[in-house]
């Protein structure tokens, strides 16, 4: 991709989200796919999955289009762009099963477009499965680079070591190129692995509007999110040792969580819903 391919972009940002190891519940790349559409955004360019996917590993799908005529759908990455209406900044969104092969380069042709495009502010998403009760808000936690002088709210610091992700990959990259970025992973219950998990796609969006004080549209994830929790007290009711369980957990993060903390929260939220009125989007 060259320079004259992409259209002029005010002052973007770019966010990313890999499918599989990176994304528990689908809460990751589901603000993404969440975005994408609520946006209407356009594909701006596709990589080759040729270069990057193992297809036993991540398999091509047959899909059938209006007239039943199979459509073979490949394991493409995709970068979208984004102009938000009533936004100041446009977005190149990156969606992507996480590769197979070659990561540093697949990161160097991501982070060359993001260049190519003007993008000042990158943050990637993630999921984890963690011992986090369902009936609590999900936790959020991640960093951002020396380079970033932004903070994010009530981002609950990560001390985690051990194997990464391309996620972790793709932020490291960017650090080394000079790219102010950051790295924002939800905690999903483990024992409500299924996905999607629209209460922590939304604890990711939250995060997101914390770190760069924008708006972000909810469109019906605030429905979802009041559904899986309807869904989630069913199974608790029908199984006692998952209640037993997740009262332990209440107990646990109740008893790590300060009284100012809750009340912070609740002042975040606050001027979310503020930046959303003042955009003209307050779903």
């Amino acid at each position: 991709m060259t320079f004259d391919e992409i259209p002029p972009l005010r002052n973007p940002w770019m966010l990313a989200a890999f499918e599989g190891w990176n994304d528990a519940a689908d809460a990751a790349s589901g603000a993404v796919a969440h975005l994408v559409d609520e946006w209407d955004a356009e594909v701006l360019t596709e990589l080759d999955p040729e270069e990057y996917y193992d297809f036993q590993v991540n398999r091509p799908v047959l899909r059938r289009d209006e007239d039943e005529n199979g459509v073979l759908v490949w394991p493409t990455p995709t970068i979208y762009v984004a102009r938000p209406r009533g936004a100041e900044r446009d977005v190149l969104l990156l969606r992507a099963s996480e590769p197979n092969y070659k990561w540093r380069g697949f990161c160097s042709t991501i982070l060359g477009v993001a260049s190519l495009a003007g993008v000042t502010d990158i943050i990637s998403l993630g999921a984890l499965l963690a011992d986090t009760p369902h009936t609590r808000p999900v936790p959020v936690s991640g960093s951002t680079n020396g380079l970033s002088k932004r903070s994010v709210p009530g981002l609950e610091t990560t001390h985690y070591a051990g194997p990464v992700g391309i996620s972790s990959v793709l932020i490291e990259e960017a650090t080394k190129l000079g790219f102010p970025a950051a790295s924002l992973w939800a905690a999903v219950p483990h024992y409500l692995a299924e996905p999607p998990c629209p209460k922590a796609t939304l604890a990711l969006l939250g995060a997101v509007e914390d770190a760069l004080s924008i708006p972000l549209p909810q469109g019906v994830l605030d429905e979802l999110s009041d559904a899986w929790q309807r869904g989630a007290e069913e199974v608790m009711e029908d199984d006692e040792e998952i209640a037993e369980y997740v009262k332990a957990l209440e107990s646990e993060r109740d008893t790590s969580d300060l009284p100012e903390a809750s009340g912070d929260a609740i002042a975040r939220e606050f001027e979310r819903y503020l930046r959303r009125r003042q955009s003209g989007d307050d779903r």
